[in-house]
């Protein structure tokens, strides 16, 4: 816990601990602000010089560098956006900045305006709120704010007349219209067309700063930062609310993939993790909303699902990953056990790799099987439980049929060969592969999770998916929002316009159940003219 949210001693002497405590914190605080600041300022140089050294010689490589620098500095300084905005929620007492911003220009001239007057609440009645006097016009302020309709740019102009009483020389006027951004130029629209470009349609800050700039609107990278950082620290209730929904169901889809991530350094990148987990009940006809949650971590280590699914008790349908199989502990009474369910897609897969590369019979003949399987599946695709059972009746003598005869192969076969491994790797979750037989919940196969994966292999073709782990993180948030409202029918650009709009105007944060996507209607989600 921090020394500036903790009790003041009454003691003199532990006050004077304290004291000192405090300006310990103090210190190291603006000593990690000066090394970030120092690192912001290295990069800035770094893609400088490869900048300068690009016009000399064209070079695929350099070119790569530069994108990657660019990727970190646009972490860093998304990341220093967002660590303001949460220090200012708490500590609204304004401070010197830690760093030089650039400086703020005027909204491009060519751009269309539109102009909202706000007039203050009294004065249809032209009387002064302090004496009832006759009021008369002072004059008014104009506050520009980049707003983005879909396909183009427009300023509003939020127009605040100011009235003054000829009486009592009162001054009123109307409060400043709400923005999701303290002091900030962009709308809920503007912010949610950055974060739906940056983390749905995979378009960089820097690389959206360039396409801005062709249409004549200036906005400097670090001002996208801060946007971003910004909005994501305002809708990280929003991703925690999904997760809990997610991890309230009875059965769970999970999933995990690579992500590249820039480490400290020139050019070098570290593997980073992403983890999906899918609560979608509409294959069994089952009346819960869907939606995913997404989750970041360095690394594979079987400490971070664990973490994930500390509160979850249930059916998990995931791969072999042995991170997962240290969770299926029926000894596990906190909060409950959780129970295995396999996936025959991730089985086919390993029989496919085998018969695509050798062409065997065998392989051959487990693939007819397991197609037998699935068009059995077809037919109770999105029926009720009960139904579904009544489909599987026929499935499980196939399957054991299926496990006998793989046996029998297996018993032939060279124990290190290649097709010997995927049956063992079939033969060893025999009863994870047949629990969908008797529970109509439960599907064949996790590809429900790994659809939700699909965007994330999008993003790795396109450029270097984070630029630190932070990054990652924020990454994983704005991915529950924006696949969660995807997987509700939802456009997330409208979405995440609208519950950015209910943020600014306040909306209670006791009431975030009211923001989420399953509680929208589709008509509304798509984007206003």
């Amino acid at each position: 816990m921090s020394l500036a949210t903790a009790e003041l001693p009454a003691d003199p002497d532990a006050l004077r601990a304290f004291a000192l405590a405090c300006q310990g914190e103090l210190k190291a605080a603006e000593m990690a602000v000066q090394i970030k600041a120092l690192e912001i300022e290295k990069l800035k140089f770094q893609i400088a010089k490869l900048r300068r050294m690009q016009f000399g010689r064209s070079s695929e490589r350099i070119s790569r560098q530069i994108e990657q620098l660019e990727l970190r500095l646009e972490e860093l300084e998304s990341g220093e956006a967002a660590d303001a905005a949460a220090t200012e929620a708490t500590d609204p007492t304004p401070s010197p900045p830690e760093r030089a911003r650039p400086k703020r220009k005027p909204l491009p001239e060519h751009l269309p305006r539109q102009d909202v007057v706000h007039q203050p609440a009294d004065n249809g009645a032209c009387a002064c709120p302090a004496c009832g006097g006759k009021m008369g016009k002072l004059g008014e302020d104009v506050t520009e704010v980049l707003d983005y309709v879909p396909g183009h740019f427009e300023v509003i102009r939020h127009v605040r007349p100011k009235y003054a009483c000829h009486a009592c020389d009162a001054i009123t006027q109307a409060p400043p219209p709400p923005m999701p951004t303290p002091r900030g130029r962009a709308t809920p629209a503007t912010l949610a067309h950055l974060l739906v470009a940056k983390y749905c349609d995979h378009l960089p800050l820097y690389r959206q700063a360039e396409i801005y700039a062709r249409d004549g609107v200036e906005l400097d990278r670090s001002t996208l930062c801060d946007w971003v950082g910004q909005a994501a620290w305002l809708l990280d209730p929003v991703a925690a609310a999904i997760r809990r929904h997610v991890f309230a169901a009875e059965k769970v889809h999970g999933d995990d993939t690579t992500v590249p991530v820039l480490a400290p350094g020139l050019g070098r990148t570290k593997t980073g993790r992403l983890w999906v987990y899918v609560r979608d009940d509409r294959p069994f006809a089952g009346e819960a909303a869907p939606a995913a949650a997404y989750f970041y971590s360095p690394d594979r280590g079987g400490e971070h699902p664990a973490a994930h699914l500390a509160s979850f008790t249930g059916l998990l349908q995931a791969d072999g990953y042995s991170g997962f199989e240290a969770l299926y502990n029926p000894a596990r009474t906190k909060p409950g056990p959780i129970i295995e369910v396999a996936c025959w897609a991730h089985c086919r897969r390993k029989i496919f790799d085998v018969w695509d590369s050798t062409k065997s019979p065998v392989a051959k003949e487990a693939l007819d099987r397991i197609a037998v399987v699935y068009a059995i599946e077809t037919k109770a695709r999105f029926a009720p439980p009960a139904e579904r059972v009544i489909h599987r009746a026929k499935t499980a003598p196939l399957l054991d049929a299926f496990f006998a005869w793989a046996e029998a192969v297996l018993a032939r076969m060279s124990a290190k060969s290649e097709p010997a491994e995927a049956f063992r790797y079939i033969i060893r979750r025999r009863v994870a592969l047949s629990r969908f037989v008797t529970d109509g919940r439960l599907e064949a196969d996790n590809n429900i999770a790994e659809n939700a994966m699909r965007a994330i292999a999008v993003g790795r073709k396109n450029y270097l998916f984070a630029g630190s782990d932070a990054g990652g993180e924020r990454a994983a948030a704005i991915y529950t929002i924006v696949q969660t409202c995807q997987l509700n029918g939802l456009n997330p650009e409208a979405y995440l316009k609208d519950i950015l709009t209910r943020i600014a105007d306040r909306h209670p944060i006791n009431r975030i159940a009211e923001l989420m996507p399953w509680r929208m209607t589709a008509p509304s989600s798509a984007p206003s003219p």
